[in-house]
């Protein structure tokens, strides 16, 4: 083996910071010189497949063992190359074979004639093959910690000058895997950071918007003592409630009361993920793991790795993606999407929904076991309506707030104001609350507040006279319509939903809801009659807007 040609490889991987590109330059570099048949390099990693280790019944600890990260060779013929790192010898259980005792003992081995000293030789009919005459293998050590092996197969005599000289090679290239790790290490958790505050720069105004939890009623003070019940376990919670009552605050409110309050709360909206992008945005994924992916992405679940993961709309998760979830619920591990081997995580887990999960789950939507993994700690949120009395003290907060943003005073909120206010159902419940006050106070800057653009015709008492039931009239006879009168019926049946709607389709008091059939089949039937429905806020963009209080 050439000695000075083994200086010139260290130097070259010394300057070098990707890890995977040093462990092949350390094996190539050997693997150049014409003596040497292999050279292999193994690190220790967790155990991974232990159920087809060829070498598992004699491994005394499963967690851990030497992992085979590069190998370079070519067989006698010059034919086979060895570079492949899924052979039978791709894990060496820690003491098993020269591999493992170098490993655990941290000791070097030199075979200077394997045909002579057979001791260490797993294969004696490969040596006698491929002409083996000599072995190296020295530990790879950083300040005392074993970080693997390094092995070499020579084809001529290795005399203890070059047995010296490997060792120092071997220490200089435990030196280059050490910083090659950690620089990969500073851009893991760089990417990291920089998707952390990619995220929080998105939320940073809902997060401020916010303000402290606002309501004094009997309803809100159960949802408080029920956090307060919660945030220090690592239970997972389930958060239930109608759009815009504060499911989100409720979250927020449970993570800045728990041990993870100084680490990430990173928020998920499933509804508004495509379907296609869900794999990759929870687990993430790997550098060519599928067409577009040049570069490896953290996944959401490990950006919230220490912290907590509020999953936002979790009917909204497609089925075949639930069972890799209950994964993350119930081993605190997963795989990014084109990766093999698993990675542990340490996340709570809060969700939220508007939907009745048990009859998604009837309808084959919805994972039980997931759902029962997911609601160990239901909270139910309460609607506007249900807390009337908490609408005085909400008025007057966003008042605040929307006189601070137009940089003016708040107007009065009078007695006259609150009544109405209370009279309303509020369907929207406490966003559609904080909308009405936003807008009243910007017409108030030229006058009082007012809030006659209420429809408030759904919440008023229904009148004893009108509402008393009309006496029976006899069935008149059934009126035949032609095709083209059924669809004029049709068309203006759609019209008149969509007008009582404001133009709504999907979701409580839509169009669809009022005509009784599915959003999909009505948007079909707008489409087919020529109809345009008034612009409406999208279903995802309207689940994507914030619960902007509680």
């Amino acid at each position: 083996m050439n000695v000075e040609f083994l200086k010139d490889v260290a130097l070259a991987v010394a300057q070098e910071q990707h890890l995977e590109t040093v462990m092949k330059m350390i094996v190539d570099g050997i693997g150049k010189d014409p003596n040497v048949a292999l050279a292999r390099l193994w690190l220790f990693r967790p155990g991974d497949i232990c159920a087809e280790c060829y070498l598992r019944s004699q491994c005394p600890d499963q967690t851990r063992c030497l992992h085979l990260v590069a190998s370079a060779g070519k067989s006698l013929d010059q034919h086979e190359s060895w570079t492949r790192l899924n052979g039978t010898f791709r894990r060496f259980p820690l003491g098993v074979s020269k591999v493992g005792f170098m490993g655990q003992s941290g000791e070097s081995i030199l075979i200077p004639d394997l045909a002579v000293d057979q001791k260490w030789v797993a294969r004696p009919e490969w040596i006698k093959q491929e002409a083996i005459r000599s072995f190296a293998g020295h530990p790879l050590k950083f300040r005392q910690e074993v970080l693997g092996v390094l092995g070499v197969f020579s084809r001529t005599r290795l005399t203890e000058n070059v047995f010296g000289w490997l060792r120092t090679f071997a220490d200089s290239a435990a030196v280059a895997i050490t910083n090659a790790s950690r620089f990969e290490e500073i851009d893991r958790l760089r990417a990291k950071l920089e998707l952390e505050n990619e995220y929080f720069q998105t939320e940073i105004k809902e997060i401020y918007d916010f303000g402290e939890i606002v309501g004094q009623s009997a309803a809100l003070q159960k949802v408080l003592q029920q956090i307060q019940l919660v945030a220090g376990t690592t239970a997972t919670v389930l958060i239930l409630g109608e759009s815009g009552t504060g499911k989100e605050l409720i979250a927020r409110a449970v993570h800045e009361r728990s041990p993870r309050k100084d680490r990430a709360f990173i928020k998920v909206n499933c509804a508004a993920i495509p379907e296609k992008l869900f794999e990759s945005e929870f687990f993430g994924h790997v550098k060519g793991a599928f067409t577009g992916a040049d570069k490896d992405r953290v996944g959401r679940i490990q950006v919230a790795d220490g912290g907590t993961l509020f999953l936002d709309e979790i009917a909204e998760i497609p089925i075949g993606l639930q069972a890799k979830l209950l994964q993350v619920l119930q081993e605190q591990q997963f795989e990014r999407v084109g990766e093999n081997r698993s990675r542990k995580v340490d996340v709570r887990i809060i969700a939220a929904t508007n939907r009745d999960l048990e009859k998604e789950i009837e309808a084959g939507n919805f994972r039980n076991d997931l759902f029962y993994r997911l609601s160990v700690f239901p909270i139910e949120v309460p609607p506007l309506r249900e807390r009337r009395e908490d609408i005085p003290l909400l008025a007057a907060h966003f008042l605040k707030m929307s006189a601070k943003k137009m940089n003016t005073q708040p107007p009065k909120l009078t007695n006259a104001n609150i009544e109405r206010l209370q009279s309303y159902d509020w369907p929207g419940n406490v966003r559609e609350l904080q909308n009405a006050i936003e807008r009243a106070a910007i017409f108030a800057q030229t006058g009082a507040l007012n809030f006659d653009f209420l429809r408030l015709d759904s919440s008023k008492p229904a009148d004893p006279v009108s509402s008393a039931p009309s006496p029976p009239t006899p069935n008149p006879d059934p009126v035949i319509l032609t095709e083209a009168e059924l669809k004029q019926r049709e068309r203006e049946s759609i019209v008149a939903a969509l007008k009582q709607a404001n133009g709504k389709i999907s979701g409580p008091r839509g169009a669809a809801e009022l005509l009784g059939m599915k959003p999909t089949t009505l948007a079909s039937r707008i489409k087919a009659l020529g109809l345009k429905a008034k612009p409406e806020i999208s279903r995802k963009d309207a689940k994507a807007q914030t619960e902007d209080g509680l």
